[in-house]
């Protein structure tokens, strides 16, 4: 199992918190990749969320994620245990040898795809996802996995 894939409603929210809530972001260093995310300011898109590829911490990114709404257009997140670890991650090959923890990649505002190395924390995120009432929930595994490149473009 590589991972999980599910559908969000196209609309504003706190769609990062609402997946990420039932594991523990603050142990995390969150690199933000090329993405496109704006918070929601007097019911219309303000400043963007991650204006630069930038290395949060777990705190500063849990307080980015959950203190108001914002719109997700595409989004490119990498989660890493040690702040020294962090690097890009192009492949899937990538991601098995490195220190990257998890990689979450929201496409066209909708389309969730999450790579995971803890098997515990996949299927957490599974029953969130399921909780959430998100659409076409499905495990990524070797078999079924679409996917050539963990970036965004």
């Amino acid at each position: 199992m590589r991972g999980l894939s599910f559908e969000i409603p196209n609309q504003y929210g706190r769609y990062f918190y609402d997946i990420l809530e039932d594991i523990n972001i603050n142990k995390y260093f969150w690199k933000s990749g090329d993405g496109e995310a704006y918070n929601i300011e007097n019911n219309e898109l303000g400043a963007a969320m991650f204006p630069h590829p930038y290395t949060y911490n777990g705190e500063d990114f849990y307080n980015q994620i959950s203190a108001k709404d914002y719109y997700v257009i595409f989004a490119d997140l990498k989660a890493f245990k040690e702040k020294t670890q962090v690097q890009a991650i192009a492949t899937y090959e990538d991601f098995l040898i490195s220190q990257c923890e998890i990689v979450l990649l929201i496409v066209d505002s909708s389309y969730v795809t999450i790579y995971v190395k803890d098997q515990y924390v996949t299927e957490r995120l599974y029953r969130k996802a399921v909780q959430n009432g998100y659409e076409n929930i499905a495990y990524i595994t070797d078999h079924n996995d679409p996917r050539t490149a963990l970036t965004l473009f």
